[in-house]
This record gives structure tokens, C-alpha cells and sequence, in this order.
């Protein structure tokens, strides 16, 4: 894997419905993310996901793809978050 500043996680939790993982997956191949694991399951209805992303050779401001993604989020009704792995990963040490 990629150092962390090249590397993103990127979580998505919402309803269910048909198109929430193409949709996304689409906007990534847009700006040339590529998607290293995805794991994705339904909890009563409810999706997530979580996808380790890499952001070496993107092509659009690193900056931007939070934009990108939470707007694609408000059209499908899910919740969709990007954080470097370094930063999710000093958030979520015990």
C-alpha cells in the first residue's frame, strides 16, 4: 500500500438502493482513484461501506474530492466521508 498521503478511507452509510456502489465507483474512475479494498454489507436496510482508496495518481485537487463525493451522497441519499488513512487511523487508536 501507498504511504498515507496517498492513501484515503472512504465510508458510505445509508439506505439501501440499487446503483449506491456503481455511482461511486464511477466518480472514483472519474478522477483516476483507484479503489485497493472495499468491503460493503446491509445491516437491516441500512448500507455501508468502507473503501481504502489511492489518491496518487488523482486528477483533481485532493481537496476537491470531499466536495465531489458528498455531493454525489446528497443525489443518492447516503452519507459519504474521505479521510487520509493517516488521519483515520490517529482518530481511531485506542
Amino acid at each position: 500500500m501507498n504511504s498515507d498521503k496517498n492513501t484515503a478511507v472512504i465510508t458510505v452509510l445509508g439506505n439501501d438502493r440499487v446503483g449506491i456502489i456503481a455511482a461511486i465507483s464511477n466518480l472514483l474512475a472519474e478522477y483516476n482513484i483507484n479503489i485497493n479494498d472495499i468491503s460493503q454489507t446491509i445491516l437491516a436496510e441500512i448500507f455501508t461501506m468502507v473503501m481504502i482508496v489511492d489518491l496518487q495518481e488523482v486528477v483533481i485537487e485532493k481537496s476537491d474530492i470531499s466536495d465531489k463525493l458528498r455531493e454525489l451522497g446528497n443525489k443518492l441519499g447516503v452519507q459519504i466521508t474521505i479521510q487520509h488513512t493517516g488521519l483515520f487511523n490517529a482518530m481511531h487508536r485506542i
